[in-house]
């Protein structure tokens, strides 16, 4: 056994077909280099946690390892850190519990495949925790790269794609506009399970925008990548009321030529870009425009 274990988790962006994964339809996404949230774990009796407001989520990762998966053996000490944006739709919260999941993994001498990894950690968040959530961003950070997911099959389908066939992004947040997620899928699961037609509709569109991304990501097909991430705003804001300041974000990278997509639920966007010099430039608008950025 490890005298500790290290488990690391990057960010994820949407970049078609969000929020279809709850709802029996498919998303493709990538993760962010450029952002992880990274535990260390120990093994003890008492349990310390670094200072944290994730520390509910690293207590319930905890609990439910031990409970399930390493039931005679005890952590004690938790340690975070996390250069993720909060609240804005970049995954971090599921970063920090596959983090903490393959630390104890590492420190417990567990195996836990990559499906495996996933639906444990969407059930923590989602069963132990109340959070309304689907799988797309826990998959995508289990696979890491790009990863086509397919929730239209039983079970659901996980692709490993090319990150050389993606074209240059651009990630923008606006950590003063952070959003609960939650209250967004709560909204939209009531909705959808009513029949609300438009929302049915719209969960549909989005699925194929995600379909079709991925067969333009194969075969370089960059016109109906940049369609597909639109198309998936676009539906977004026909079954939702977006926040003005993420919906400018949107506006920003469309004016310079990007197409663009919230990255999850929260506020942050993806914009795909031509060229790399394209890339700066809308890179250069959005931070004019007052947003954090990282380009891919």
């Amino acid at each position: 056994m490890a005298e500790r274990g290290r488990g690391r988790a990057q960010a994820r962006a949407a970049l078609a077909g969000n929020p279809s994964d709850g709802y029996g339809g498919a998303v493709l996404a990538v993760t962010v280099d450029a952002f992880c949230a990274e535990v260390v774990v120990a093994e003890g009796v008492r349990r310390s946690f670094t200072p944290s407001d994730a520390a509910v989520l690293l207590d319930a990762t905890l609990e439910r390892f031990h409970r399930e998966l390493a039931p005679d053996r005890a952590t004690g000490r938790v340690e975070l850190a996390t250069a993720i944006p909060r609240s804005v739709g970049l995954g971090g919260s599921s970063a920090i519990v596959i983090a903490t999941l393959r630390g104890l993994c590492e420190l417990h001498g567990v195996s836990l495949a990559t499906d495996a990894m996933a639906e444990l950690a969407l059930s923590i968040e989602r069963d132990d925790l109340g959070i309304a959530a689907g799988l797309q961003d826990r998959v995508a950070q289990s696979y890491e790269g790009v990863t086509f997911m397919e929730f239209a099959s039983r079970p659901p389908r996980y692709e490993r794609l090319d990150s050389a066939r993606l074209p240059p992004l651009v990630i923008a947040w606006r950590e003063h506009a952070a959003e609960d997620s939650g209250v967004v899928h709560s909204d939209l699961r009531a909705r959808f399970d009513a029949g609300d037609p438009l929302v049915r509709a719209a969960m549909a569109e989005l699925a194929d925008a995600a379909r079709a991304a991925r067969d333009a990501l194969v075969h370089g097909d960059l016109q109906t990548l940049r369609c597909c991430a639109d198309a998936s705003f676009d539906a977004r804001a026909r079954i939702v009321a977006l926040d003005p300041r993420h919906v400018e974000m949107v506006t920003l990278a469309r004016a310079a030529g990007a197409a663009a997509n919230y990255t999850g639920s929260g506020g942050a966007i993806v914009a795909v870009c031509n060229d790399q010099r394209h890339r700066d430039a809308v890179a250069l608008a959005l931070s004019e425009g007052r947003c954090g950025t990282v380009v891919m």
